[in-house]
């Protein structure tokens, strides 16, 4: 197939992908919005944590710190002054941010961007090291994000954390930022770089005797990964209309960690199917953690019995998929073609 088709073929989907967001919008009842918004905020972090730990071979686990520094970045950006100081009653926000005010869409790129010199001032240093290092390096990094926003009380407001936040986030947000995500990352992968990152993943010292700047390409995915991961969290902090530090624990990194697992390290295709079809998943499990009747006894309600229940699905999909449910199965239009010119031969 020629690259035009193939370019002509993507730009139709995802007109068609801006119909749906167009009637959904309209049409479709809020809650299911809600899912469908978090689903393409996993995408998000699927895919730009698989940059990270399925293309290029380095275990981290600084995504949620990046979330934190992207979800406070945006947030002081985008909130009006009067909100910033009803929530910061105990203590002042710090000058000029208690006065600054800028557009949704900016704040959110100044997040990224913030997030982006985290990822770089963190990665710099912590990639020369590889392996369970590297993930107690960056789970290091993400604890110490999290206790530094628990104290900085005139600039992110402590423990109490930030309320009523303005609702930007909607799918036209979520499922732009999605696509942009996946194209970025498609195109490094696609790129001379993708293919030195999968060599430094396969072996790190071929690579470096092949000519390959392991250093370079190393902070490269977790430059764009952390830009990503900020974006993902400013729009996870406008939906839910409040964010503190806890929001942004390890726990999160682990459901992160757990998507890409389950679609296949080093498959986009796996982290989007599998990013959104957690998200729905969460919430048609809710009702394991809420106190229920069997057999006329009263079992009580214990919390994290979802996590414990994709943790069942993870071990049985390592032990019968070692690559994920997609494996090395990416989508193409190619082989979309080839599978409804297959099922034409088939039916004559």
């Amino acid at each position: 197939m020629k690259r035009s088709t193939r370019v002509l073929l993507s730009i139709l989907f995802i007109i068609l992908i801006y119909v749906f967001v167009f009637f959904a919008e309209k049409h479709m009842d809020p809650f299911i919005k809600r899912i469908l918004n978090t689903g393409f905020i996993y995408v998000i972090l699927a895919v730009s944590l698989n940059l990270i730990n399925g293309f290029t071979g380095q275990f981290s686990l600084g995504h949620a710190g990046f979330m934190a520094i992207g979800a406070y970045t945006s947030a002081l950006l985008y909130m009006s002054p009067e909100s910033k100081i009803s929530n910061f009653f105990m203590e002042p926000l710090i000058s000029p941010l208690d006065r600054i005010q800028i557009p949704f869409f900016w704040a959110i790129i100044v997040g990224g961007l913030m997030a982006a010199l985290a990822g770089f001032i963190v990665g710099a240093p912590s990639l020369r090291v590889r392996g369970d290092y590297l993930a107690i390096v960056t789970y290091g990094f993400s604890e110490i994000i999290r206790s530094l926003f628990n104290n900085l009380q005139n600039i992110t407001n402590g423990p109490l954390g930030l309320k009523g936040l303005p609702t930007y986030t909607n799918l036209w947000w979520t499922v732009s930022w999605a696509i942009i995500t996946v194209i970025v990352v498609r195109r490094i992968v696609d790129s001379s770089y993708g293919r030195a990152l999968k060599a430094i993943r396969d072996d790190e010292v071929a690579a470096e005797n092949l000519g390959i700047n392991l250093f370079k390409h190393k902070v490269l995915a977790f430059v764009v990964g952390a830009f990503f991961a900020g974006v993902a969290g400013g729009l996870l902090g406008s939906l839910l209309m409040t964010i503190d530090p806890n929001s942004f624990s390890i726990l999160f990194t682990y459901q992160i960690i757990t998507i890409i697992l389950l679609g296949g390290l080093g498959n986009i295709t796996g982290s989007v199917v599998v990013a959104i079809g957690f998200a729905f998943l969460m919430e048609a499990l809710r009702f394991v953690e809420m106190p229920m009747k069997i057999f006329g006894i009263t079992i009580p309600g214990i919390l994290g019995m979802r996590m414990l229940i994709f943790s069942i699905l993870l071990m049985i999909t390592i032990l019968f998929f070692r690559k994920g449910l997609f494996g090395e199965r990416e989508f193409t239009w190619e082989g979309f073609v080839r599978l409804f010119t297959k099922r034409k031969v088939n039916q004559q």
